[in-house]
């Protein structure tokens, strides 16, 4: 995979805090550190787009004629079917 070279400018707080990161063992170094949140916001935008596509889609769907109990069965079906519950 190719890398990019970036010059980026912290606060010395901030510069103090990815110091302690690293110094507490959890990253080698600063490129680590910052990978590691990079993949983090990746991660969490991802599942922001699938939760949005998904009340999208269940706006999109209309009014339900199902009751609250009978919504509740399908999740525990559902649960049940998964091995989660």
């Amino acid at each position: 995979m190719a890398t990019v070279r970036k010059t980026i400018t912290f606060t010395d707080q901030q510069d103090k805090w990815i110091k302690a990161q690293i110094t507490a063992g959890e990253f080698t170094n600063d490129s680590e550190y910052l990978r590691h949140l990079v993949r983090q916001d990746q991660s969490k935008n991802t599942k922001f787009s699938t939760l949005k596509a998904a009340i999208a889609k269940g706006l999109e769907s209309g009014i339900s004629d199902s009751t609250i109990p009978d919504i509740m069965k399908k999740v525990e079906d559902s649960m049940k079917a998964d091995g989660r519950l």
